[in-house]
């Protein structure tokens, strides 16, 4: 384990983007360097740093001077999160696989590099930890998932997905291939309608103890942790999202379990959730139906209120993010293959909410129980037309709100990347 307290040498290479007129930064120094999902957290809560993967283990950036520094290079590790209580950012000792093998769970902090063992996972994975980091959140199959000796899902003859990345292939029955749109799908199916029990557990950082949250032979997935109220739980029902009542919450001891989203027309598709900076709203991609009708929805968690603003069919993106004061989402865009199908979809967002009036000021009698319309206003912040999407962008806002960072190959090899808002 070592952390380095020298800078890197290579100063970060930026430009103005020629279509946008917004500056990008190369973040990242190594080819083959990523930043964490697009709901997990990477950002000290000082709003000073953030953390990245690269080829070499943890590098840790300076958010004022995009200077990089190694934090963590041991063998096998794996970045998780950073605490939003703490200078700690928590890591894995390996990669997830479905081995179901225990693993260690790391903390080292951000700037002395000091690292300590905080926890033992039994088996599963650790997708969150809680606001106030005295709970890591996880999920397992509790039974073995049919898989084939090199470690994938087992599938027909023909299909291939390579673990920890989006290649997904398969198939027609008359042996052409299918899009990789449609591979994912047909692997998302299978999966489900294998009916694998499933828990998903915390692991108390005081104790050791681990306590099932919630068991089912739904798929389990997307755990996450509000980033304010240190109970309360998101998570999905994994599959593919017109079969699945997906967006669920339930607070830490198993209590409040409550579908957010629940569709009613066929090829109704809700997901890709995450919570609100305040942790009071709950954010997820809406299309009534899948592929026609785009919405960015939201839902109030304390009173159920729902505002849905209405998403053009070539802003579409894989993935939303709101900025930390609320006023702005992001998009990460994508390809004119994927569910929305967008002939010119490949860019990164930014987007204005604005809500939709009442005709000359008459407000209908039930208005507050109704669903509170608006459009988005849209800004072009980066031209992905060279990005491969099986990479996702995964675009996330710096804790001052004038950056968003994300992942890219549109130079090729991947890295990190971050876009000033202001041009």
């Amino acid at each position: 384990m070592i952390f380095a307290s020298a800078a890197s040498a290579d100063p970060a290479a930026s430009w103005v983007d020629p279509v946008t007129g917004h500056k990008v930064v190369r973040v990242s120094r190594a080819p083959g360097s990523v930043n964490l999902y697009f709901h997990q957290n990477s950002y000290l809560p000082q709003g000073d740093k953030m953390v990245i993967t690269t080829p070499e283990g943890i590098d840790i950036v300076d958010l004022r001077t995009w200077e990089a520094k190694p934090l963590v290079r041991q063998a096998g590790a794996v970045l998780l999160f950073t605490g939003r209580k703490s200078r700690n950012v928590y890591f894995a000792e390996r990669a997830r696989d479905n081995s179901g093998k225990p693993f260690g769970v790391f903390a080292v902090d951000a700037d002395s590099g000091k690292v300590r063992k905080i926890a033992t996972v039994p088996g599963g994975w650790i997708g969150s930890i809680n606001a106030d980091e005295t709970l890591l959140l996880g999920q397992v199959a509790t039974a073995v998932v049919p898989l084939r000796p090199d470690g994938t899902l087992a599938r027909k003859e023909g299909e291939q997905n390579t673990p920890g990345v989006n290649d997904y292939r398969a198939n027609w029955p008359d042996g052409s291939p299918m899009t990789y749109a449609e591979a994912k799908e047909v692997h998302m199916n299978r999966r489900l309608d294998a009916g694998v029990p499933m828990e998903i557990f915390t692991i108390d950082l005081a104790t050791g103890a681990r306590r099932v949250v919630t068991a089912s032979k739904d798929w389990l997935n997307h755990v996450q942790f509000s980033p304010t109220d240190p109970q309360q739980i998101l998570y999905c029902h994994e599959g593919p999202w017109h079969r699945v009542d997906r967006i669920w919450t339930i607070r830490a001891d198993g209590s409040g379990k409550t579908v957010v989203h629940r569709r009613t027309m066929n090829m109704e598709i809700a997901g890709h959730e995450f919570f609100s900076s305040d942790g009071k709203t709950i954010w997820y991609d809406l299309q009534t139906p899948r592929g026609e009708v785009f919405w960015l929805a939201g839902y109030d968690i304390a009173s159920g209120k729902r505002r849905w603003y209405h998403v053009e069919r070539n802003q579409w993106s894989v993935h939303y993010n709101q900025s930390p004061d609320g006023t702005r989402f992001s998009g990460d865009g994508a390809d004119a293959e994927m569910v929305a199908r967008g002939p010119d979809a490949k860019y990164l967002y930014l987007f204005t909410p604005k809500d939709l009036p009442d005709v000359a000021g008459i407000h209908a009698d039930n208005a507050d129980a109704l669903i509170v319309p608006g459009t988005l206003d849209t800004e072009k912040l980066v031209d992905m037309r060279k990005q491969d999407y099986r990479m996702e962008p995964n675009a996330t806002f710096t804790p001052d709100g004038k950056w968003i960072v994300f992942r890219g190959n549109f130079e090729g090899a991947a890295h990190v990347y971050a876009v000033e808002l202001a041009k």
